[in-house]
Parts: structure tokens; sequence; C-alpha cells
């Protein structure tokens, strides 16, 4: 007989106690724990991975092609190229924001000569065929398998030896010959564990969708991350019609990619050119709006930065951001107090990026200062200009980088104008629209509002 115990597992971060606690130490969560039953059988699952010796790494040949096209191209570049065959790839989401969709799309435009499996432990056949049907998916190398139990899940793995392999999602299938309940910390880990054994075993690319918790990380234990090659997270407003991909890991490529996509009725279209999607809707002689070119990787996309300065009617004036980072903002606000003798305390500030997209680079510190004061003094700027820059906290402006490839997107876009760093222009240098260089933050608000 197997020996079994009793063991607690936090349910947010996979935390594992001998008792039962009412706080995670390590997440503080309160009232996360679960009791689960570990037996302490053998492991008797086949081994796929197959065993090797050492081998000198210069030996090794590396083969270009083992990347494989999507049919997406967004969803290429944020994975660097393509996907890699044999590679385990976690796509985690609210709910509702468009994983199934995204990963149907896949199914039926990418370009492999062998069968494809979609496993669905959520949804019936005919629920997936309605949504194949609305995508105009017709891909007649697309199977279809709605099951819960990974052990069958693997015999037909195994039966059909499909190169791509989509399982929606992970928390709703189990191992039998585990005694707790599918979407436990236990069930994650093993499942996960067995699934990693087909992908590099198999030589089978395989995309896990994942279910997030109410703080918007990745359910299950952060061993999960771990395991998989990548981490794919979809992102977006539900009110919105823009979603977002960004990688959170990547063996195979760059983190700082994005994917940029617009939810329509027939599924997700991709949007190539970010930047006119962003300012279409931009008025026109607005106070306290500015554009602001950010890089999303390799990718220069304008932005417009919101900004509303309002008399508080309270005694605690209110500070909201969305899109940007509010200790940031609070820094640049605590630069205008003391460097440019701005009364700010008693004002409420509402800072907002339009579009859903969020900006964490210092390179939109000056265009901030430049909204914030274009509103409280209510003074508007000019439609047709651009600012970007550094801010550090004695009021300079520091240089940024990549100005060049965010200048060329600008003037694609129709700007005359950028206020940029000092630091960052070279005499003979041309550049593909009128530069103004400035060392400050009082010269850039003299360059483009007369002052402060």
């Amino acid at each position: 007989m197997a020996k079994e115990k009793s063991v607690f597992f936090c349910q947010e971060c996979g935390y594992e106690s001998a008792k039962w606690l009412g706080k995670c130490p390590g997440c503080g969560q309160w009232n996360t724990f679960v009791e689960e039953t570990i037996s302490k059988q053998k492991n008797e699952a086949v081994r796929l991975l197959p065993s090797s010796e050492p081998i000198g790494i210069r030996e090794i040949v590396y083969d270009d092609l083992l990347r494989i096209d999507t049919g997406i191209q967004e969803l290429n570049r944020v994975l660097g190229g393509g996907m890699v065959s044999g590679a385990l790839m976690l796509l985690a989401g609210d709910p509702g924001i468009g994983k199934s969709t995204l990963t149907m799309q896949v199914a039926g435009r990418i370009k492999l000569d062998t069968p494809i499996l979609y496993v669905s432990g959520e949804e019936s056949r005919q629920q997936l065929k309605m949504r194949a049907q609305r995508l105009g998916v017709e891909n007649e190398r697309l199977f279809i398998l709605t099951e819960n139990n990974l052990s069958t899940i693997e015999k037909q793995v195994k039966k059909f030896q499909p190169k791509f392999v989509i399982l929606d999602s992970i928390q709703t299938v189990y191992l039998p010959e585990i005694s707790s309940a599918p979407g436990s910390v236990s069930q994650l880990r093993e499942c996960t564990g067995r699934v990693l054994q087909w992908a590099k075993g198999l030589d089978i690319s395989i995309i896990l969708v994942g279910h997030v918790t109410k703080d918007g990380s990745v359910a299950g234990p952060r061993v999960l991350e771990h395991m998989v090659d990548a981490v794919l997270f979809f992102e977006g407003e539900r009110h919105n019609h823009f979603r977002i991909l960004r990688t959170l890991k990547n063996r195979f490529g760059s983190t700082n990619e994005i994917g940029v996509f617009e939810m329509q009725e027939r599924g997700l279209r991709e949007v190539h050119n970010p930047s006119e999607i962003f300012l279409s809707e931009r008025p026109q002689g607005a106070v306290g709006s500015v554009v602001v070119p950010c890089m999303e990787g390799s990718r220069p996309v304008l932005v417009e930065l919101q900004a509303l300065v309002a008399s508080s009617p309270y005694g605690q004036p209110r500070r909201m951001t969305n899109g940007v980072d509010f200790n940031r903002t609070a820094m640049l606000l605590a630069v205008l107090e003391k460097k440019m003798r701005l009364p700010l305390g008693n004002q409420d500030i509402y800072l907002n990026v339009v579009g859903g997209l969020k900006v964490d680079e210092p390179a939109i510190d000056l265009g901030v200062i430049v909204a914030l004061v274009s509103s409280m003094q209510n003074r508007p700027i000019l439609d047709d200009v651009i600012v970007l820059g550094e801010v550090g906290l004695t009021g300079e402006v520091r240089t940024i980088s990549f100005l060049e490839k965010r200048l060329i997107e600008a003037e694609k876009m129709g700007f005359h104008l950028a206020i940029v760093p000092k630091g960052n222009l070279k005499r003979e240098q041309q550049y593909p629209l009128e530069v103004r260089g400035v060392g400050s933050v009082a010269e850039a608000l003299k360059a483009i509002l007369g002052g402060a």
C-alpha cells in the first residue's frame, strides 16, 4: 500500500505547509490554504525525454527552420519570429479577453502539414464548431477533442501524433492518480510536468491556456511559469476593443515586443500600425493632451497622454493614473512643485494613456509634465508637436534611446516638431523633422507653452 499524507497548499502561489494557516507567508493572501492528499507511490509515468550523452556545444547543429509560422504576424513578432518546435507556452489573461479566440485563429492559420489537436476541457464540440464558423476557421487538419482526463488526452496525442496542440485550459484537466480536484496545486504541477514531457520528448509545440487570479497573475503555483518556455499575457479593457499581447517570459526571443489586436465580430484583427489607431480619435487643440513616442520592443508607438488638473473640493486631493506608473508620476509632481513652484498640493490630478496601453519607460516623463502643466494653466499644445525625454529629480532633461526610430514614426504620422533632450542632438546628423533640444523642464515648458 502506498503511504499518503495531508499537506496544505496555498491556491494562489503554491506555498506548502504542514498545517493550515490563515495568512499565506508566500503571497500574503488570506484563507487560501486547502488540504490535499499526496501519495508517496512511485511515479510510473512513461518517460518521453530521450536519454543522451554530454556533447560539446560546438557539435550541436542549430536549425533556423525550427521556427513555425503561426499565420498571425503580431503573434510571430511577440514570440521572436514564430513558434519554436517543441516549445511549451502558457497563454493567460482575464476572462472574456479573447484567449480562446486567439488560439482558435492560430489553429486555423498555422502553417503545418501535420495534424493539429485542439483539446478543450470547458466547451463541447458544438460550441467549438460554432466559434470556428464565426471566425472562418476551416482547416482540414484541425481535430477537436473534449476531454478532462490527461491520461486519455495523452493516448490521443500518441495516436494522432500532432505537431501542434492547444490545451484549453490547464486548470480543467486532471490526472486520475492524484486525488485532489482539478485546478489544485498538485494537479497543476503534475499535469504541466506531464505536458512538458510531451513537448520535449515528442517535439510538439503546445499552448496552454491559463486562468488568472483576481489580481491579474497566473492562477496556480509560481512553478508553472518556470516550467514553460514562454508566458504570454493577453491584456486590455473589456469595454475597449483593443487587445495587447505581451511576453512575461520567452526563452527563444525578446520579452519587450508587443502584439496589438482589435476585437471584432469575426475575431481578432491584427493592427500593423498601432500609432494610427491610438491617435485616430485625438481631439484637435485640446488642453492637457500631448503625443509621446514610446518604444515597445523594436517598434515605436505614438500614444496620447491626457492629463486633468482640477481644484479639489475635499481636504485630501486625489491622484489617479491609468497606463503609467503611479510612483513615477508622484515623483514628477514633486519636481514640478519644487523646481517650477507650481501649487499642486490642493489639486486633483488624473493621468491617462488613451487606448489602454501601459507605458513604463522613463522617456515619457517630459510628456507627462507638459500635459499636467497644460491642463493646470489651460494652455493647449500644438497638434503637430511630440514631446519626449527623461526627467531627473533636479529638473534636468536626460537623453533617451532610439531617438531616430521615434522621430521617423512621428514624421510618418504627420508631426513637424519634436521637443527632445539636448544631449541627444548631434550637429552632423539630419533628422526627418524639426527638432528642438531642451536641457531642463523650464526650457521645455517655455518652448511649448511659452513659460510656466
